[in-house]
């Protein structure tokens, strides 16, 4: 078993800096003022990073879905006129488009892309953001129609008239007349009770948050043995964000220098809006640093730094190249194939990591094709 390395376009905006600028501000969309060392994520800063993904050797780029975010779907689709190989794994709501829809969709994609295209199928845990959207159901009822939508999404693959009568979807002769080649995989995450037997049924790739290895296992061996139950096997991937350098103490220096802008009120209200979400998983983010920035190596080359003021990933794998292979490696042993890695800001990021660490995986053994190595170094003679 091999590793499968994604990376992250920042549809939300990038940067130098771990402040959102968008989520915890008193007035979020204002646009008269441009702040210090935060890039826009247009068309041509985004296709930099897929570009420079697709180069170093990344097989896919995960892209978000919510709020504050481009389009996924737009998006990437254009994105994929920047690119030849890169895959593009796209976030969506089930709660927010039809199923027959969203597999239509998708098959039109793989046929644009010639194939390019994984599902990140985000249930939602937070139900004032799910409301924006027209949203109003509750957490449990969330996952209830996640496993109604993945069943008609599979069914509707089929190339055949479906029919199917659940509480959320009532579907006669559902079809996708020219069904996606290949299908695309199906990237699916939860933390929780309601979120496990969902990942059992539908998942390829149960996609956990970057927690210490020992939870990392438990997780594992939960959807695992939920899977069994379901007569299928589900594979395992893990998102987490990269601080990658040529020394460790490198790596420390420019984690450190992340918290530089990080005042106490701007923790506190991330904090307080981090903690008033419903996802389990988010709350498991929340937990491992308890809103201080006292202890945050959770873990040997664990940090925890990003989620004080961030939602979703909120840990970061930092030291040298070799030490960042290390733990990518431990979590391996353990079951993890597919990494979804980050960092800000992601395009000089990409390339510490790529140009880092790639290699040292390269050399382990751990990658199944490895990146070309790049243009000839020109010297004096023209050789």
């Amino acid at each position: 078993m091999t590793v499968h390395l994604h990376w992250f376009l920042p549809t939300g905006g990038d940067g130098r800096t771990l402040v959102d600028r968008h989520a915890y501000a008193a007035n979020p969309v204002d646009r008269t003022r441009p702040v210090s060392g935060v890039r826009a994520p247009d068309i041509e800063y985004l296709a930099q990073i897929a570009k420079a993904a697709e180069q170093l050797g990344f097989e896919a780029v995960l892209t978000p879905t919510g709020t504050w975010c481009e389009d996924a779907w737009l998006t990437t689709v254009a994105l994929a006129q920047h690119t030849e190989r890169l895959k593009f794994l796209v976030a969506f709501r089930p709660g927010v488009i039809s199923p027959t829809l969203a597999a239509q969709m998708a098959a039109t994609y793989q046929r644009i892309t010639r194939g390019r295209l994984l599902l990140n199928v985000v249930t939602g845990g937070d139900s004032t953001e799910q409301r924006r959207f027209g949203d109003q159901l509750g957490h449990d009822q969330r996952y209830a129609r996640t496993d109604e939508f993945l069943s008609v999404v599979r069914g509707v693959w089929r190339g055949q008239p479906y029919d199917f009568d659940g509480a959320h979807y009532q579907v006669e002769g559902g079809l996708t007349a020219l069904p996606p080649d290949p299908l695309p995989e199906i990237f699916f995450g939860g933390s929780s009770a309601a979120a496990g037997p969902v990942a059992a049924r539908h998942a390829d790739v149960y996609l956990t948050r970057g927690e210490p290895p020992e939870q990392v296992k438990e997780k594992i061996d939960w959807i695992r043995s939920l899977a069994e139950r379901e007569g299928r096997t589900v594979r395992f991937g893990i998102r987490l964000h990269t601080i990658s350098r040529d020394s460790s103490a490198e790596a420390w220096l420019t984690a450190g220098r992340l918290l530089d802008d990080l005042d106490p009120e701007s923790i506190a209200a991330a904090q307080a809006a981090l903690g008033r979400s419903e996802s389990v998983g988010q709350q498991r983010m929340l937990a491992l640093h308890g809103g201080s920035s006292d202890r945050l190596e959770i873990s040997p080359n664990l940090w925890a730094g990003v989620g004080l003021v961030r939602g979703g990933a909120g840990t970061a794998l930092v030291g040298s190249h070799a030490e960042v292979a290390d733990r990518i490696e431990e979590y391996h042993a353990l079951g993890v194939e597919h990494f979804v890695l980050s960092g800000y800001p992601h395009l000089e990021e990409a390339y510490w990591f790529g140009e880092g660490v790639i290699p040292e995986l390269a050399v382990r053994g751990l990658l199944s094709r490895v990146p070309a190595s790049g243009a000839p170094i020109l010297v004096a003679g023209g050789r």
